[in-house]
């Protein structure tokens, strides 16, 4: 088929989007970029949803694949819907173009939910920093972004909450410590669990205290935000605390306490966690064995194919 074929066969909501067909726009060269930002407006909205939705599943499915022109070019979409997925199809991009737009949009959207994913995408590159993959001098603007959007009590508690995640690994910053601990004890239970989460993030283990507390909180999303905290801390003091969740009545809030269990690891975590592989859900075995992979690998790696085989 020829380009112009594929523009006429996208545009044609009555098409069906096969796989074959999006993969011509993986890699796209600068002149058919300009292209389809031409026909691009031309496009029902639907369809363009579809669209973007579609290129990201199939950048997940095959990472050698590369949409990010056509997610960057969806970031100037009149749909928030459209421009939502194009940053989620951005996320993991390390290029400082990416950063650069990512910064834009958290600043200038017009919609909430698209500054929303800005954030969240922008974590990336705080994390990028942290592992020392990105300069000072271009990680703070991001900083100041971020920090002026979790100060704004203007904001929208959704932006400032994944403002707060996204910052949540730069913990050599004392200003990141105040906004977790003010976000914790806001009252506002978005924020508080955007905390909570961030707390995880920053890997500290001078939150665990508080952590251990919300593991027996009422809120099913705040006892599986701890969870997850406690795997990502890391600590074995939190075993004990993490046991009870793994007969909570939110199958997700189970599946989180596996999870970190796994990840904590260490003779307590391995005697809670074989029992669940005879679990009546297959949720639940599949989850505790991929925690007990995770275990007995980061216990030692020679003994993992050990424990493969037994299953």
């Amino acid at each position: 088929m020829s380009w112009e074929g594929l523009l006429r066969e996208l545009a044609d909501p009555h098409t069906p989007l096969r796989a074959s067909r999006l993969a011509r726009l993986s890699d796209l060269p600068p002149a058919r970029q300009r292209e389809l930002a031409r026909a691009w407006p031309g496009i029902d909205v639907s369809r363009r949803r579809q669209i973007v939705q579609r290129l990201l599943e199939l950048s997940e499915e095959n990472l050698e694949m590369d949409f990010s022109p056509v997610f960057l070019m969806a970031l100037d979409d009149q749909d928030a819907d459209v421009r939502v997925v194009a940053l989620r199809g951005l996320t993991g991009e390390e290029r400082l173009e990416i950063a650069s737009r990512l910064l834009a949009t958290l600043q200038g959207d017009p919609e909430p939910q698209v500054r929303a994913e800005a954030a969240l995408a922008l974590g990336n590159f705080v994390l990028f920093y942290v592992l020392g993959q990105l300069r000072e001098k271009h990680f703070l603007p991001i900083e100041q972004a971020l920090r002026k959007v979790i100060e704004d009590p203007d904001e929208a508690e959704e932006v400032r909450a994944r403002a707060l995640e996204a910052i949540g690994y730069c913990v050599d910053r004392p200003w990141v410590r105040e906004a977790i601990r003010t976000a914790f004890e806001s009252g506002r239970h978005r924020l508080r669990v955007s905390a909570v989460h961030a707390m995880g993030r920053s890997a500290e283990e001078r939150w665990l205290p508080l952590l251990v507390r919300e593991l027996t909180s009422d809120d099913p999303e705040l006892r599986y935000e701890a969870a997850l905290a406690c795997g990502a801390i890391g600590d074995r003091q939190a075993v004990p605390h993490l046991a009870p969740l793994l007969e909570d009545q939110d199958q997700e809030v189970r599946e989180a306490a596996i999870a970190a269990l796994g990840e904590i690891g260490g003779e307590e975590a391995r005697e809670l966690l074989t029992p669940l592989l005879d679990d009546p859900s297959p949720a639940i075995r599949a989850a505790a064995e991929e925690a007990l992979v995770e275990l007995e690998f980061a216990a030692d790696p020679l003994s993992l194919r050990s424990f493969l085989d037994d299953r």
